[in-house]
């Protein structure tokens, strides 16, 4: 039986809703800033508070029950009233106000985040955002930005923030190139870096063709692939949602390189970074299947 009692603390409902978002608990942890062992401690007290099962084992994770659904539910009403009144505040919050740095690469600026970046300025007129979009990681240390978004497989340890997840790269071409190309003619678009190319190709459907251009600049390359120039590789955030772009028969998304949001230990505490860094992980965690290619 069920005892219905209401959770009186946000962070309970944090919790359901990391592990319903995130499905392990070690990823859960990561989005709660926590251990694996404190979030399953933490689960199991709410569902012997409640007398029922939240979530239940499923292979690779953890399922909400039905019960738990509900709470899923109530749990992301919370958090709308919860990120509502955080909004109000920072509004009305006059250290909400001076500039602020971002640095994030050009794909992410240009195909990803543009209408967010947008909103932010337009929800907190008062914070002059700076955008650098730069294939280079910002040094932090040196105050070359107040807050990144890179891709990488690790960075430095003193950094703090989140991995948000990994970003999904997938083969392309234009809709009509294999159609109306003879496969003899068919080509690949490389990046320059001779180290990382023969990895990709041999990932591909199409080990045997041959390399028709070689461009250093992914924003380039994909353009290039857009107007039939040849197939190539790109992060699926870029290539999924243009009609004119489709994935190569046999390919699949890879996960590559963890998705970092982060800042200076320096620099944490200040309301406008807190407010720009909660703003950032909301809009790419809604974005998280499109990323990883899975939309």
């Amino acid at each position: 039986m069920v005892h219905y009692c209401s959770m009186k603390d946000w962070n309970d409902y944090a919790l359901i809703l990391a592990l319903h978002r995130s499905i392990t608990l070690r990823a859960a942890a990561v989005a709660l800033g926590t251990t694996h062992t404190t979030v399953a401690r933490r689960l199991a007290l709410l569902e012997k508070q409640y007398s029922a099962s939240i979530f239940e084992r499923i292979p690779g994770g953890y399922r909400a029950t039905p019960f738990g659904e509900q709470l899923v539910a109530t749990a992301m009403q919370v958090e709308n009233v919860v990120r509502e009144s955080e909004r109000l505040y920072c509004a009305s919050n006059e250290k909400l106000a001076g500039p602020i740095t971002l640095s994030l690469g050009e794909p992410m600026s240009q195909f990803l985040l543009a209408k967010e970046l947008g909103e932010f300025t337009r929800l907190y007129p008062s914070i002059q955002l700076k955008v650098k979009s730069s294939t280079t990681f910002a040094d932090l240390d040196k105050g070359e930005a107040d807050v990144v978004i890179r891709g990488a497989p690790k960075l430095p340890e003193h950094l703090i923030g989140r991995r948000l997840y990994k970003l999904g790269l997938c083969f392309y071409a234009h809709k009509d190139y294999c159609e109306n190309t003879p496969r003899k003619d068919w080509r690949w678009i490389a990046p320059l870096e001779n180290e990382v190319w023969p990895q990709w190709l041999a990932q591909s459907p199409y080990p045997e063709v041959t390399i028709g251009i070689a461009i250093d600049d992914i924003i380039s390359r994909y353009h290039a692939i857009l107007n039939g120039v040849g197939m190539g590789r790109a992060a699926c955030f870029m290539g999924d949602p243009h009609p004119d772009l489709v994935r190569l028969p046999g390919s699949a998304p890879v996960l590559k390189y963890d998705i970092w949001l982060l800042t200076h230990p320096d620099l944490y505490e200040q309301p406008k970074v807190k407010l720009l860094m909660q703003f950032l992980t909301d809009a790419l965690m809604a974005k998280k299947t499109l990323v990883e290619g899975e939309a």
